[in-house]
């Protein structure tokens, strides 16, 4: 298959999402496959995990990432039941779940001590800083602290303090972090959002599903707002993911029909892409239906 031509760099953008992370693995396969690879990364929350496996190893990140979500597990990345939450609430009063299960899944597929300077693309994390709440952009030093705040959901993970700064998830203010990707000099965009832009996943049923509900919806309201001004500086490939499931983004038992149904979508869209200067090219709120782009 050939690759479109897209002007270079080009910039990947992976948006936040909790375990629907899990579509970026199968929109990378489909990426592959049509010759679209990365020059640069910026990633939001769980984008930029999955944004960091990309930029450490680029050239197999779609073989590795199947088998690093093939393993996860809600146990894992949010450790305890209903009475460690309200324990771990209890003692630290502003979350739920500890950041050491996650900090290990860093740690395993990435390495101890790795920092951004040890990966084969150059990669910008995204975080929210506390005191302006505003979005903080992170492309050296140590990985893991930025990783971890990056991912820091208010009331799911605890802040995280690093280079004097008390930072939160990026998504709050960047979970489709275009911006961040356009002034590390990127040409051309490819944005990867997990967070059904169509659509908000089932009701939420305990506080934890609660947060990550609220989240999700600032989540997409920035996509749409700063889609179509990204679009109107560079070409904007904004894949559309899959028909959402019902479920909740700290369910991890969907991981391989997620990544199934976005390789699906990402090849429909591609398949019928032609892209010819600056726009929007697909977008939150669009699905696809038989071959067909249609909004929500």
């Amino acid at each position: 298959m050939s690759g479109l031509d897209l002007p270079r760099p080009v910039g990947f953008v992976l948006g936040g999402g909790g375990s629907l992370g899990a579509m970026q693995v199968g929109m990378l396969r489909a990426l592959d496959e049509y010759g679209l690879r990365p020059d640069l990364v910026t990633g939001t929350s769980v984008g930029s995990l999955n944004g960091a496996f990309l930029a450490l190893e680029p050239g197999d990140a779609s073989e590795r990432l199947p088998a690093i979500w093939a393993h996860m597990t809600r146990q894992e990345a949010f450790p305890g039941g209903v009475f460690s939450q309200v324990r771990t609430l209890r003692h630290a009063k502003t979350h739920l779940f500890p950041n050491t299960g996650l900090a290990a899944i860093i740690r395993e597929h990435l390495g101890d001590g790795t920092t951004f300077e040890d990966l084969k693309l150059p990669l910008g994390v995204v975080t929210t800083d506390v005191d302006t709440a505003e979005p903080r952009l992170f492309r050296t030093g140590e990985l893991l602290p930025t990783l971890l705040a990056s991912a820091a959901i208010p009331g799911i993970y605890p802040p995280v303090e690093h280079e004097g700064r008390l930072l939160y998830d990026g998504g709050l203010v960047a979970n489709v972090p275009m911006r961040q990707a356009l002034s590390m000099g990127a040409k051309s965009l490819v944005v990867l959002d997990c967070a059904f832009p169509g659509q908000i996943p089932s009701p939420p049923r305990t506080m934890a599903e609660v947060l990550m509900y609220t989240a999700m919806i600032s989540m997409r309201n920035q996509a749409v707002l700063e889609a179509p001004v990204a679009g109107a500086e560079v070409p904007v490939v904004y894949l559309p993911g899959p028909v959402p499931l019902r479920m909740s983004p700290l369910d991890f038992r969907h991981t391989e029909q997620l990544a199934a149904n976005a390789y699906e979508a990402a090849r429909v869209h591609l398949d019928g892409l032609a892209v010819d200067g600056p726009g929007l090219y697909g977008g939150p709120g669009v699905k696809v239906v038989s071959g067909r782009e249609n909004e929500w």
